[in-house]
């Protein structure tokens, strides 16, 4: 009995240390032992963390962000921008996040009416030179409003062209934080500002003639164009999202800006096209929302 007592012991002894062993490496994991016969752990990727209160903010796009027709006819009005601006009214994304005095001293708009995704590189690169800790990007819509259909920039040019911005700002800032704002819905533009015969003579001057043109048309080769412009800026919107995605450091709205139901109020009483103060806010709003957000 004394022997198998022992033996008994000796077993379960056996056991045990197979048992913790096993659970050791289950638990600690690691690669292979290495030619000392020593476990390597392995280290998890450092989590990146979105900042929802950065202290600076460089702007670059379009007529949007350079409050174009917004305070004066065929002007740009970079005050009530929506994303740099100091207007009161509009309480641009700057305003929010720095308050007035800070968005004075820390927020730069490098954005320049009619600017196509191409040229996107080297305002990337000028709001670079200023290291912001966020940049802010809306641009697009004159991709889409050309002169001529067959003028419209084509979605892999759209791609390339934004994957190089991107690229140009990694080169300078890998750490800065990057919003994107989806392109407005520009059939529901074209639908709000039909009604207005000013607005439709602003618009004979060139505004947006892929969508615009012939405001009053509504045969079968007009509805055809406009919803041709219509899929191709879903399609730079997809780009986009898509761009973006891949970078760790960017947020895209989701759709948010696009899908914002413009009325009248929202539109420049110059040309029913471009955001009024009040569509500037709105667009503030969206930002401030996705920046300030946990998740984007």
């Amino acid at each position: 009995m004394r022997k198998t007592g022992q033996r008994v012991r000796t077993t379960v002894a056996v056991l045990t240390a197979a048992v913790v062993g096993l659970s050791g490496c289950d638990v600690v994991g690691g690669d292979p032992p290495d030619e000392a016969g020593l476990g390597r752990q392995r280290k998890a990727a450092p989590k990146v963390v979105w900042d929802t209160r950065p202290a600076s903010i460089a702007a670059v796009g379009d007529s949007i962000t350079r409050g174009f027709n917004t305070c004066l006819v065929l002007s740009d009005c970079p005050e009530v921008s929506w994303a740099t601006g100091s207007s009161p009214e509009v309480k641009s994304l700057a305003v929010r996040l720095l308050g007035p005095a800070g968005a004075a001293a820390h927020s730069w708009n490098h954005a320049v009416s009619g600017t196509r995704m191409a040229d996107l590189p080297a305002q990337m690169e000028r709001a670079a030179a200023r290291r912001p800790e966020l940049v802010t990007v809306m641009t697009g819509a004159n991709d889409a409003c050309r002169s001529s259909m067959s003028a419209m920039t084509p979605v892999d040019d759209f791609r390339a062209d934004f994957q190089d911005a991107m690229r140009t700002l990694r080169q300078t800032l890998p750490r800065a934080q990057v919003y994107v704002a989806s392109i407005p819905n520009l059939m529901r533009l074209w639908s709000e500002g039909r009604t207005n015969p000013l607005g439709k003579q602003v618009w004979k001057l060139g505004i947006c003639p892929t969508m615009l043109g012939d405001a009053d048309a509504v045969d079968a080769a007009a509805e055809r164009r406009r919803a041709t412009v219509q899929r191709r800026v879903e399609d730079y919107n997809a780009v986009l999202a898509e761009v973006c995605g891949a970078d760790d450091r960017c947020r895209y709205d989701g759709g948010a800006v696009y899908e914002y139901r413009f009325g009248t109020a929202q539109l420049s009483q110059w040309d029913w096209f471009h955001p009024s103060r009040n569509g500037q806010a709105r667009l503030a709003e969206i930002a401030y929302r996705e920046v300030t957000g946990n998740t984007p």
